[in-house]
């Protein structure tokens, strides 16, 4: 009977821990959420990054103007310690506003087309690149009129596929990353790529591409989805014996100097283990990076603000870090990934956002079954902000910036999910400003980022 007594005791004071652990953690989400929904900085942050350094590509005077609003963007939330981590980044510049449209017979320009080029493509030169138009729509069109590309501009109409409610996008970009190419493997003299968006108007999207060195380089340009349907339709009827004119004034130069900046919350208890949470700092030239990656950026600097406005210490290290160079080399999370390992570091968690900030869903989580099943055991503390939909992908996935961690260790990789809809919209294009983010989703991002946070550190994984 004793015994009895004894175990019931136990089993009580265990429940009751548990109760009480759980009604705590709930207090401070709620602190954690008012904070930010009342009081929140990053829609400041944003604006102040978008409307005073904008675009910061790789290498550009905007790149470094970025990395000082970074600092003191990380001083201003109260980090513990601020640094820059250098790394070297590639350094493509886009030179003057491009040229498209066709040439009539008496050397007239009777349509122009608005383009961007590719990034890390090649230029045209001043004289340009004069040839006929080639309309594919993939690749396996390419191949099987192979003998009709030498001399052509091919252009791939490869439409954005609306029935993807996700993964649109990554059935789309090879076109942009591998056409050209693709496309020099049988002597076309440059490429033209339909922007990989859903959207229907007359802003082409940039982005980067790849050359293979086993072909020559040519140039290539992105245009809108509005003047791909015009481009199609006109080399099918009136314009189907003229020539079109592109010139490019791109080039890469030499590799430069970057940074990755960073802004650490010391552990109080297990200093050793670092949590990762970060952005990229860097974006394309267009316009302001607004959403990719300003939102990921701003998202990831609040999280350490409300922790110290709210005298959170946290029990391990939470490291902010502002990547450099996602868009065309990835080099900052190489580079992040390197050192950490040169340090012999101990990386148990990194959170990445790159995807916008509409309304969040949930995350996209790369670790180990174990490691889901105690993240899946939290979904009550995400349900009231409808962002309890984690999807596991055992080993890995969590963002580009993140991703080179795991070469070294075995960190649990947290990647934002939101609805989505909206984000390739601007991607990479002229529309990526400001204006296109909603505060209440971006601050509901911060609060669902900081929860889960808030839970890795204080009961690990």
């Amino acid at each position: 009977m004793f015994k009895r007594q004894i175990f019931s005791v136990f089993i009580f004071s265990v429940f009751s821990f548990g109760a009480f652990a759980q009604a705590d953690d709930s207090k401070m989400i709620k602190r954690m959420s008012d904070e930010i929904l009342l009081n929140g900085k990053s829609y400041q942050n944003l604006y102040t990054l978008c409307k005073t350094v904008g675009s910061r590509l790789s290498g550009s005077a905007g790149m470094y103007k970025a990395e000082q609003w970074g600092l003191q963007a990380l001083k201003a939330a109260g980090a513990d310690n601020v640094y820059l981590q250098q790394c070297m980044v590639p350094h493509w510049v886009r030179g003057k506003k491009e040229v498209a449209g066709y040439i009539t017979k008496n050397g007239n320009k009777t349509k122009q087309f608005d383009v961007l080029a590719l990034g890390n493509s090649v230029g045209t030169g001043d004289k340009g690149v004069t040839a006929k138009v080639m309309e594919v729509k993939d690749f396996a069109e390419l191949e099987k009129r192979k003998d009709e590309v030498k001399g052509k501009i091919v252009f791939f109409n490869y439409p954005f596929n609306k029935t993807f409610l996700h993964g649109a996008y990554g059935d789309a970009v090879r076109y942009r990353v591998n056409g050209p190419s693709a496309a020099a493997k049988f002597g076309a003299v440059a490429v033209i790529v339909r922007s990989v968006t859903g959207a229907y108007d007359d802003y082409p999207h940039t982005g980067t591409m790849r050359y293979n060195d086993s072909f020559p380089k040519i140039a290539a340009v992105a245009i809108s989805t509005k003047g791909a349907d015009k481009l199609s339709a006109d080399i099918k009827g009136d314009y189907k014996n003229e020539n079109f004119f592109i010139r490019t004034n791109c080039q890469m130069l030499a590799d430069t100097i970057g940074h990755n900046v960073i802004g650490e919350l010391k552990g109080t208890e297990f200093a050793n283990e670092i949590i990762t949470i970060g952005g990229h700092l860097d974006s394309w030239d267009p316009a302001e990076g607004a959403s990719d990656d300003g939102t990921g950026i701003v998202q990831s600097i609040e999280i350490l603000r409300i922790f110290k406005t709210l005298g959170y210490r946290p029990k391990r290290t939470i490291r902010i870090v502002l990547f450099a160079n996602e868009e065309n080399g990835t080099r900052g999370g190489n580079k992040y990934a390197d050192e950490a390992k040169l340090k012999n570091e101990n990386h148990i968690m990194a959170m990445e956002s790159d995807g916008g900030a509409e309304y969040p869903r949930g995350f996209w989580c790369g670790m180990t079954k174990d490691q889901f099943a105690k993240v899946q055991s939290w979904t009550k503390y995400f349900e009231p902000f409808d962002a309890a939909k984690f999807s596991f992908n055992e080993g890995g996935g969590g963002g580009a910036d993140i991703a080179p961690l795991q070469k070294y260790f075995k960190t649990a990789q947290f990647g934002l999910s939101t609805t989505g809809q909206r984000y390739f919209d601007v991607h990479h294009s002229a529309s990526d400003v400001f204006e296109k983010v909603n505060a209440q989703e971006l601050n509901l991002c911060v609060v669902v980022m900081a929860t889960m946070v808030y839970l890795v550190d204080k009961y690990g994984l």
